[in-house]
């Protein structure tokens, strides 16, 4: 039985053949050989050796695999490119391996320091949380490291832990909980590693941290509110403040509370005003009052949401039960301006769809703007009662 994915790109490309070539240098000929009839049909033989179809959809990606790996001979690529390409590739392949083989369990990233000391709140907040989390069936995914990577792991333990390291000179590969698992993946790269992060994770949890842990923050709310990553709940939280902690142990004088109080003054002063996001955009995250908040938010967000996708320029939201008609009506009033031509409706699938067919969805044609008001409209939908059937 294929697993239903729920956690997707939210606008997959129609085609996997990049836009706008007009604008890359010219070919040479030789290059167009990969695209030959011959060559492809030598191609198609390979794939048929290792695939029942090659004439499946899935094997058609891979032929554009091989194809774009060919024209990398002609192109003239250098060693450190393809290096880099070759290992991105294998990195990808294997991590998708290990978490495919954990489809079922619904998976949380946590991010957050890797100099958080044991004793500090921010880290005994990690650790009620990843337990919280998997008390709740949840797997968790850190980072591996020490400090509130660790402390992710230590909550819901080795078992319900995933790992996603990334190889640098001045820190260890692995905390001592997930070291040597199964499920602990090793990078060279950071674009593959977040690419993991986000693509495997139905939530994204922060806790305080470095540029690294801000680099991820921002990333993900950029990836979200260009509705480039399908919509997550991502929420920050932090430990209680006690008299005495800074995060790298200093001065307790020196002691700072606050950290998303901090950050939120900064989005407000510098962001909002200036107008470089827009006031609806503040949908996007959540800054939890504790653990038990956070992860009680986490949870809330898939209380009638399911997931989403776009079918051309509908954008589908699968619930895991049936609404009132009269509360899609309500939907239609308060969300008008996210729908560009037609209303706001409940339906079937779509003929397109291939995935949790069996559940119930309300569409409409997006304008493909205003993500964080979709992501209004979602907490809009959990707040109603689903028909019981």
């Amino acid at each position: 039985m294929t697993h239903e994915q729920r956690r997707q790109e939210l606008d997959p490309p129609a085609s996997t053949q990049p836009r706008g070539l007009s604008s890359a240098p010219p070919e040479r000929g030789a290059q167009l050989r990969a695209d030959d009839g011959e060559i492809q049909e030598r191609i198609r033989d390979l794939i048929l050796d290792v695939a029942r179809n090659p004439d499946e959809y899935d094997a058609r990606l891979v032929r554009e695999l091989i194809t774009a790996a060919l024209k990398l001979i002609p192109d003239g690529r250098n060693r450190g490119e393809l290096k880099l390409m070759a290992a991105a590739m294998k990195e990808l392949r294997y991590a998708f391996r290990v978490f495919g083989e954990y489809p079922e369990p619904h998976k949380v990233t946590i991010f957050g320091s890797a100099r958080t000391p044991p004793d500090h709140p921010d880290y005994l907040a990690a650790v009620e949380f990843g337990r919280i989390m998997a008390e709740r069936g949840w797997m968790v995914i850190t980072g591996a490291g020490d400090g509130i990577m660790k402390a992710g792991h230590e909550g819901p333990g080795r078992k319900a832990s995933f790992g996603v390291a990334i190889r640098l000179p001045f820190e260890t590969t692995a905390n001592e909980i997930i070291v040597d698992d199964e499920k602990l993946i090793h990078f060279r790269y950071f674009f593959t590693r977040k690419l993991m992060f986000l693509s495997q994770a139905e939530a994204v949890v922060c806790f305080p941290g470095g540029f690294g842990t801000l680099d991820e923050t921002f990333e993900t709310l950029t990836l979200v509110q260009t509705g480039k990553a399908s919509m997550i709940p991502i929420v920050f939280v932090e430990g209680e403040p006690t008299e005495g902690h800074t995060v790298s142990g200093g001065d307790p004088a020196k002691a700072i509370a606050g950290y998303w109080s901090g950050w939120k003054h900064f989005i407000d002063t510098q962001l909002m005003r200036r107008g470089w996001i827009s006031p609806e955009d503040e949908n996007l995250f959540y800054i939890a009052r504790d653990p038990v908040d956070a992860a009680d938010h986490v949870l809330n967000f898939y209380r009638n949401y399911h997931s989403s996708r776009y079918v051309r320029d509908d954008l589908v939201i699968r619930l895991n039960a049936r609404l009132r008609d009269q509360d899609v009506e309500l939907l239609n009033d308060e969300f008008a301006e996210l729908v560009k031509k037609g209303r706001i409706v409940q339906r079937g699938p779509y003929d397109a769809e291939e995935e949790n067919l069996d559940r119930p969805r309300i569409a409409f044609t997006h304008t493909r703007r205003s993500y964080g008001l979709v992501r209004k409209l979602i907490d809009r939908i959990n707040q109603f009662d689903p028909v019981e059937e």
